[in-house]
């Protein structure tokens, strides 16, 4: 048979995880009947095709046939195999009429203990239920009682039980299915959830009560008892430690406790991959466990035999090697680093033990579909590109590198020559990946090589060997002194290295925020990464740089001239608007503040901003001093510039004391430029674009809901009304007015408006008829949480609106809806009908 350099088992693999892919990122749950039928006539069409161009063996074509033949058959194996595991896990969903309700669950602990001083959060596996319809694998929500409020971080740690895996407790939970916000270009908690096989949320009521301890029930079981009972012992001689939770997270891979604030200077500086349980680290303590027993092996008898005579020590070496490694990886939380890690060493040493030679692109790709193979779903993770990727590229890279340097060459040459190759890989990774972080995170470190090149050699050959000795050394009894050194020994080498990293991260120009780029401008910049790496000529190369150009400098379209573009985001049962004209943008709301550590304007708000290449606000509006309103203020001013700002309360004092209520530094927090009250009659156009004030009449007045005069009471009826008019439609944004005010409003001429926002996230005592009646809007849109205690959007206000005309959107089940208004019209999508998953509820 001819072509016999032609790669035919790679290609197999590579069109293998293509079919997984397929299946597992289809927008609907597969059809198992269908699909199986047509995998089933795939398969036997291929088995045929490659019979009888095996009888036939016409050459060139019997070769080509018989390749299609098992593609075919890959495909057809692939597809019907992930069809079948999807459909498996759907299945596996809350029962409809127990969603919402209190169920009484025996459950035993899996996972490991997520804390924080007033909750606990752990994935548990139901082994009885009443009633029955609860899924197998369920996350665990225990807070304390009584709620401290959005600012309670410093509230004294509530007294909670220990929750160990194999631990089998009796739980009454409210269950639900997993929800997360759904925004454009946002993250995916439903579908991540989904990844992790979790198919529901339960909090607990009552008092739960301890049946047993099963420690060692699974191997799961025992790497999870064993991971608490490390971070226990460690966290006795890292208490009170800046930087002690990632040594945490370099021992035994629990980022947990890592401060937001020490990610967000990870990420800038782009030394993040660091701070986790990376390949690197996997690999040099398999290493020492390889070198450990390849020295043994050679020393020992066993029967009056030389071991090494039973078996060579190379092998046994590669062995031991393997299973330190499988050891570690458990230790770490089985990852998709890790995994992807060990099955690369797997396929190595068991190539070695059999004496074969792979080359570094079969080993990646076979690593690679063995994970998806255990994994359909490890794709949906970031971490699984960034890994591959980043491990394809050290490949392509090394490919480069000559080779046969004369040994008479002196010392200082061959390190020279090491040292710029050194160099010039982790330039090569870090542009590399710029257009695959760009599109993950929209942001990109300029800072990345130089943090790089002292970053991993300390964290790799210091901190972590350290934090790993840390963790063996206060696991064993009489080794308090030797953990103590090693504790503070880690934790200064760390220190030290943040002092410039934490400079490099205050220059302005540390990174550079990226639009989402579009598919086709992504792809294109990957070949041009693997021409730049590939050993071919250096123009060639230089043309592939080139190549990542349109993906770093992408900008969004933009609304045209009058025209406008609206997207309310699903930040739960909070409110958060952004509005973008031709060249400028208006948030009008900054969501909710849920945690000291989580508010929506860091979280949500400023991630869509740089999405859609936003780089600065010319002005934030805030209806009103209600934390589902203003919550996430500081956020948005920490992220990005805020040209002015407007609100019905003195924001100024707002900021200070939320400064103080989150222990910051006083003017931590930026403010805006220019900042002004919100107050009937103020206007100000934007590129054919009028913005309005229409409510409240007077500056720092309430107007209640009885008879419209001043009181201090209620702020909600002081909120900033919005009216946005474009040349072709309007938008009318009402903060929490009620139906006393809507009426005002329409006695003093309110006319008719395209889009509204229901005022209060349609509350009962709002959206009155005579404001329906007036605006005849063709969409509304309330902004509220899945499953709120407030009972929002009431049916009643739905009815209304619906009444009148108006296709009524809700951000809980449609997700962020988005808006433009042009000269063809007027377009409405939503988050979660345009971009639907089989995963999501």
């Amino acid at each position: 048979m001819e072509n016999k350099r032609f790669p035919l088992g790679r290609s197999c693999l590579a069109v293998s995880l293509a079919s997984i892919g397929l299946v597992v990122f289809l927008p609907a749950q597969p059809v198992l009947a269908q699909w199986l039928s047509w995998c089933v006539a795939a398969a036997v069409l291929a088995v045929a095709a490659s019979c009888g161009a095996w009888l036939l063996r016409p050459g060139q074509a019997s070769f080509w046939c018989i390749a299609a033949a098992l593609w075919l058959l890959c495909i057809a194996v692939s597809v019907s195999l992930t069809a079948w595991r999807v459909d498996t896990r759907v299945a596996d969903a809350l029962h409809p009429d127990d969603i919402d309700k209190v169920s009484r669950v025996e459950l035993r602990i899996v996972g490991l203990v997520r804390e924080s001083s007033q909750n606990r959060s752990v994935e548990a596996e139901v082994l009885d239920s009443m009633p029955k319809g609860v899924p197998r694998s369920i996350q665990i929500s225990w807070s304390a009682q009584g709620w401290q409020g959005p600012y309670g971080g410093n509230a004294p740690a509530a007294d909670f039980p220990a929750l160990l895996p194999g631990q089998v407790w009796r739980m009454a939970l409210n269950l639900r299915p997993p929800s997360g916000a759904r925004n454009p270009h946002g993250f995916d908690y439903e579908g991540h959830a989904f990844a992790r096989g979790v198919r529901a949320q339960g909090s607990v009521r009552g008092s739960p009560v301890l049946l047993r301890d099963e420690p060692f029930h699974s191997i799961e079981v025992v790497a999870q008892r064993t991971r608490y009972l490390v971070r226990e012992r460690m966290r006795a001689y890292l208490e009170g430690m800046r930087y002690g939770p990632v040594l945490l997270a370099l021992a035994i891979g629990d980022q947990a406790g890592v401060r937001p604030s020490d990610w967000q200077a990870f990420n800038r500086a782009g030394i993040s991959h660091l701070i986790a349980i990376s390949g690197s680290h996997i690999t040099m303590i398999a290493a020492l466990g390889g070198i450990a027993m390849f020295w043994l092996w050679r020393r020992l008898r066993w029967k009056g035999v030389w071991l090494a005579e039973r078996m060579p020590a190379q092998v046994a070496a590669a062995m031991s090697a393997l299973l330190v490694a499988w050891l570690y990886c458990l230790l770490a939380g089985w990852g998709v680093p890790a995994r992807r890690t060990f099955l690369m060493l797997a396929v190595i040493a068991t190539a070695y033990a059999v004496r074969l030679q792979p080359g570094s692109s079969r080993i990646l790709l076979l690593a690679a579909w063995l994970v998806v193979w255990m994994d359909p779903w490890a794709p949906m993770a970031s971490g699984f590109w960034l890994s591959f990727g980043a491990v394809a590229i050290l490949m392509l890279y090394g490919s480069r590198k000559d080779g046969g340097e004369p040994a008479s060459q002196p010392c200082w040459v061959r390190w020279r020559r090491a040292l710029l190759f050194a160099c010039g890989l982790q330039l090569a990774v870090s542009f590399a990946l710029m257009p695959v972080l760009g599109r993950l995170f929209h942001e990109v470190s300029l800072v990345s090589p130089l943090a790089n090149a002292y970053a991993i050699p300390i964290i790799s050959l210091l901190v972590t060997p350290l934090a790993l000795l840390l963790a063996a050394a206060s696991a064993m009894p009489g080794m308090t002194v030797a953990a103590e050194w090693l504790a503070i020994s880690g934790h200064q080498i760390l220190a030290w290295m943040m002092i410039p990293t934490d400079a490099l991260v205050m220059l302005p120009a540390a990174s550079i925020a990226t639009a989402a780029v579009p598919w086709a401008i992504t792809l294109l910049a990957i070949g041009g990464v693997v021409l730049a790496l590939m050993p071919c000529g250096p123009r060639i190369r230089r043309a592939g740089w080139l190549l990542l150009l349109p993906a770093m400098f992408w900008e969004p379209k933009r609304p045209e001239e009058g025209g406008w573009r609206m997207a309310a985001l699903d930040v739960g049962q909070g409110s958060a608007i952004v509005i973008q004209t031709r060249r400028h943008a208006f948030l009008f709301d900054a969501g909710v503040r849920r945690s000291p550590d989580s508010e929506e304007g860091s979280r949500t708000i400023a991630p869509y901003l740089k999405a859609r290449g936003i780089r600065r606000l010319d002005a934030m509006i805030v209806s009103h001093d209600d934390l589902d309103h203003a919550g996430g203020a500081s956020g948005v001013l920490q992220s990005l510039p805020v040209l002015q700002s407007y609100a019905p309360f003195d924001l100024q004092a707002w900021l200070a004391k939320e400064e103080r209520l989150l222990g910051m530094p006083r003017d931590a927090i930026p403010r805006p430029e220019a900042m002004t009250d919100c107050v009937h009659g103020m206007r100000w156009t934007a590129d054919g674009v009028s913005f309005s004030v229409i409510w409240p009449l007077h500056g720092n007045t309430v107007w209640t809901s009885s008879a419209g005069k001043p009181s201090k009471a209620d702020s909600n009826a002081n909120s900033c009304v919005l009216l946005v008019e474009g040349e072709h439609h309007s938008l009318l944004l009402t903060g929490d007015i009620g139906a006393a005010q809507e009426r005002l409003l329409v006695e003093r001429g309110l006319g008719r408006a395209d889009i509204v926002l229901a005022a209060h996230h349609g509350s009962r005592g709002s959206s009155s008829e005579v404001l329906a009646q007036t605006l005849r809007a063709r969409h509304v849109i309330a902004q509220a949480g899945m499953w709120n205690r407030f009972g929002h959007p009431h049916p009643a206000v739905e009815r209304r609106w619906q009444r009148e005309g108006a296709a009524f959107w809700r951000t809980d089940l449609d997700g962020a809806v988005s808006a433009e208004s042009s000269s063809r019209g007027l377009s409405v999508t939503a988050e979660r009908v345009d971009r639907s998953r089989y995963w999501q509820r």
